[in-house]
């Protein structure tokens, strides 16, 4: 019997509806709705809030096509795949190179795993991997560019300097543990595939000079476009988070939480941002307004490396190819490691 009409209109909607959900949690629409909440609830301050954020990103833009042209430059070159020479000679030379090359690695999330899991599988040993999962989450050179844009180079400095403190904080215990026998056995089976993106091919070679090849040429044209929709998304809804932030948020409320110079208000944060999964991209903006409402220096710096290390991708990076007793390890070195570091960073400034 044929289909009714209604029939198919009905399985037009059920067919639209993840779309259209899946359009609903897009920045795109988080702004819309938050500018709408605005407009309806305070209309006074409709325009206060998007001329604050429009400043915020224009003033930010230099840092935006600096970074989509570096990282748009090392992917068209190949260059991650100098990150697989740290995996290469003595354990402790290893893990130096692993935690210094992990915050200049331009990987997404899902390179990290198919990459990570072929390195393991060839006997890379289990503390530089975990120098280079703690640090590279933390800082990459577009991130870098967008915390001096937001925070200021000397915070930006700090939090790169952080990342490799890290990892080589997390790849030292981890050696310790393993020679201690603690470690035996750490990992799950190695995952078949990754989600289709690829990873960098340990055996090959940069081209400096992409532009003499035409598949190099498309890459960091798509590069560009791609990367550079993903910040102005992201730093966009990031700046209307703040401009709401400093509107609507006592600034005594957030000095009496993580105000101090202590180790009180450094671990309050780092203890907030574990849970608060905020990307590399959205956090300096939401910190520089904290900043402004009485945040710590201190604290900010614990917040932003203890919510980097627990974000989704760098857990489920870890999750999908450890054991349960190694992932805590990692989130509890992620945790003291943005305490330390908060506590020092607040010694400097």
């Amino acid at each position: 019997m044929a289909e009714t009409t209604q029939e198919r209109s009905g399985g037009t909607g059920r067919a639209m509806m993840p779309a259209l959900l899946g359009a609903l949690r897009t920045p795109w629409a988080g702004i819309v709705l938050l500018l709408a909440a605005v407009a309806v609830l305070d209309p006074a301050n409709l325009r206060e809030t998007v001329v604050f954020a429009a400043r915020a990103l224009a003033g930010t833009a230099q840092y935006i096509v600096i970074a989509v042209l570096l990282l748009a430059y090392l992917k068209a070159t190949g260059a991650e795949v100098m990150v697989a020479r740290a995996f290469e000679g003595r354990e402790i030379r290893m893990i130096a190179f692993a935690a210094l090359l992990g915050g200049l690695a331009p990987f997404c999330s899902c390179q990290v795993i198919p990459f990570i899991a072929g390195l393991l599988a060839l006997g890379a040993p289990l503390s530089a991997v975990m120098a280079f999962w703690l640090s590279s989450p933390l800082i990459d050179p577009p991130t870098l560019l967008i915390t001096a844009g937001a925070l200021g180079w000397p915070f930006a400095v700090g939090k790169a300097v952080a990342a490799v403190a890290l990892g080589l904080f997390g790849g030292f215990a981890v050696k310790v543990l393993m020679r201690s026998g603690a470690l035996a056995s750490p990992l799950k089976q190695a995952p078949r595939s990754g989600c289709g993106c690829g990873g960098p091919k340990p055996g090959g070679k940069p081209v400096w000079r992409f532009w003499s090849e035409a598949p190099r040429r498309q890459t960091f044209r798509a590069e560009c476009v791609g990367n550079g929709v993903f910040l102005l998304k992201w730093l966009a809804l990031a700046y209307v988070l703040e401009a709401l932030l400093v509107q609507y948020v006592p600034a005594e409320l957030i000095a009496q939480l993580v105000g101090g110079d202590g180790l009180g208000a450094i671990g309050i944060a780092a203890l907030v941002g574990m849970p608060a999964y905020l990307n590399s991209y959205v956090a300096p903006p939401l910190l520089a307004g904290l900043i402004g409402q009485g945040m710590s220096a201190g604290a900010a710096m614990a917040f932003m490396i203890a919510g980097a290390v627990s974000s989704i991708p760098a857990m489920a990076a870890v999750w999908s190819l450890v054991k349960p007793r190694v992932f805590a390890l990692y989130l509890g070195l992620g945790l003291l490691g943005a305490v330390m570091a908060g506590m020092l960073f607040q010694l400097v400034v």
